[in-house]
């Protein structure tokens, strides 16, 4: 892709995901049918469809996951920047359905994604994008990975800004996770975490406290769940409400919460109408099963504008 043409790059693993089909709980179920799943790419997907112009930047094994991977993500327009690596496999997770509750399990240690090079953020570099996005994922998987994302953060053009998702996970982030991700968001231009997030990392419990906190970027959101979400930027504090729905389930809602915020951010628009955007597309992805919401609903979020 030309350089300048890109509005935002994400970062990050991508890895095959297992679903029940039909849904079940995991000592009933026969039958998994394949999809994608990785937060950066649902972002990039997700801006892709409210008409941004996007890049994803990672690494797959060279098999066929990986091929199945690479071919949905550039099937859904989006510039993928990959580096396919012979001696790695491409990550794998499978959901395992209980009811209300889903839990996701990991396999991923040995992938292709949980050891970036320096060449891969290199790239990202050369694309000069209006915003380079990651999530708090992505530098824990390995101590390699964090020193990319530092060299990521370090090396960022001048006039790209850089968002960071906290996105904590307690079966990936150790006991060095809080320090490193409060430097890191820091150092970010716009940093969404939730409420919930940060009193698991820093024992903190009201969005005046992540504020203080993360006092660094010049857009913080705070997501709080079924009440909705609270951005300090340009226009002061804002709240905009979430919606009432039946949640079907939570995985994914945050990525397609995190997609609609941007498109609105990028372009221009005000604090209220980045938080009305992504909340309708939360609620969007909190309603289906699935790491994102149907194509319907990006498109009324389009319209909505």
């Amino acid at each position: 892709m030309p350089e300048g043409k890109v509005d935002v790059a994400c970062v990050g693993e991508t890895m095959l995901l297992l679903v029940p089909d039909p849904p079940a709980a995991p000592d009933d179920a026969e039958r998994f049918r394949r999809d994608i799943g990785g937060a950066e790419s649902n972002v990039a997907i997700g801006l892709r469809r409210l008409g941004a112009s996007t890049s994803w930047h990672s690494a797959l094994g060279d098999d066929a996951f990986g091929d199945y991977v690479l071919s949905r993500i550039a099937g859904e327009g989006v510039s993928c920047v990959v580096r396919r690596d012979p001696d790695r496999v491409t990550g794998l997770y499978v959901k395992e359905l209980r009811g209300p509750t889903t839990t996701v399990r990991y396999y991923r240690g040995s992938s292709a994604a949980s050891r970036l090079v320096a060449g891969d953020i290199e790239r990202v570099v050369e694309q000069r994008p209006r915003l380079v996005h990651t999530s708090g994922i992505t530098p824990s998987l390995s101590p390699q990975n964090r020193e990319v994302i530092e060299q990521l953060w370090r090396t960022a053009p001048e006039g790209t800004r850089l968002s960071l998702d906290v996105n904590f996970r307690p079966a990936i982030h150790d006991s060095d996770a809080a320090p490193m991700l409060l430097d890191l968001a820091n150092r970010a231009d716009l940093v969404f975490c939730g409420q919930d997030e940060a009193e698991s990392l820093w024992g903190l419990s009201s969005p005046e406290q992540v504020r203080e906190a993360i006092h660094g970027p010049g857009t913080l959101v705070v997501k709080q769940g079924a009440r909705g979400a609270v951005t300090f930027g340009a226009d002061g504090r804002t709240f905009h409400p979430a919606p009432t729905i039946t949640v079907v389930e939570p995985v994914g809602a945050g990525d397609a919460f995190a997609a609609g915020f941007i498109r609105e951010h990028v372009r221009g628009g005000s604090d209220a109408e980045a938080l009305a955007l992504g909340t309708r597309l939360a609620g969007a992805a909190l309603s289906v099963h699935g790491d994102l919401p149907e194509t319907a609903a990006f498109t009324l979020g389009e319209q909505g504008h």
